[in-house]
C-alpha cells in the first residue's frame, strides 16, 4: 500500500515539474512574441483571461504551441490563423466583424439601448400615472396642514 501511495505522489510531482519546464530556458525574442500573441488570444478554459495571464493547463499548452511555431519561423498572422482554424473566432479577444461574430460586436450596445428604453418607459409611466389632485381637495389638504391635524385616523 505504501508503494502505491509513493508511486501516486511521484506521478503528481512529475506533472508539476512538467508545467514548470515551460519557462525553464526562455529565449527573450520568442518570449516577447509569445507575450504579444498571448495577450490577443483568450484562454478557452478561463474565458475572461488571456492565455498570457492564465495558469490553466490548456493555456500552458497553447503557450507551448505558440513557442514551437515561433521557433519554426511562422509569422504572427500565421499563428493567429492556426489558432482560429483550430478553436474558432472565440479564441481571439478582438474577433473580426463578420456575420458569425456580429452579435458579439452589436450585442452590448443593443442591450444598453434596450435598458435605456425600459428606464425611460418606466419613468414616463410613473409620471403619467400620478393622480392629479383636484383643486378643492388641494385646499382641504392645505387647510388640514395649517390646523396641524393629520388624517382622521391619527387625530
Amino acid at each position: 500500500m505504501r508503494r502505491l501511495v509513493a508511486a501516486a505522489a511521484c506521478a503528481f510531482a512529475l506533472h508539476a515539474f512538467g508545467q514548470a519546464e515551460e519557462v525553464a530556458k526562455p529565449d527573450p525574442v520568442v518570449e516577447a512574441r509569445l507575450k504579444n500573441l498571448g495577450e490577443e488570444l483568450r484562454c478557452l478554459v478561463c474565458q475572461n483571461q488571456t492565455i498570457a495571464d492564465s495558469a490553466a493547463p490548456l493555456a500552458v499548452d497553447l503557450r507551448n504551441q505558440i513557442r514551437e511555431q515561433v521557433r519554426a519561423g511562422r509569422s504572427d498572422d500565421q499563428i493567429r490563423a492556426y489558432m482560429v482554424e483550430r478553436y474558432g473566432d472565440f479564441v481571439l479577444y478582438r474577433p473580426p466583424l463578420k456575420g458569425t461574430t456580429l452579435l458579439l460586436w452589436i450585442g452590448p450596445f443593443a442591450l444598453l439601448l434596450i435598458g435605456a428604453a425600459i428606464v425611460v418607459g418606466i419613468a414616463r409611466s410613473r409620471r403619467a400615472g400620478a393622480p392629479e389632485v383636484p383643486p378643492e381637495r388641494g385646499r382641504e389638504i392645505a387647510a388640514m396642514l395649517e390646523e396641524g391635524g393629520g388624517p382622521p385616523a391619527t387625530r
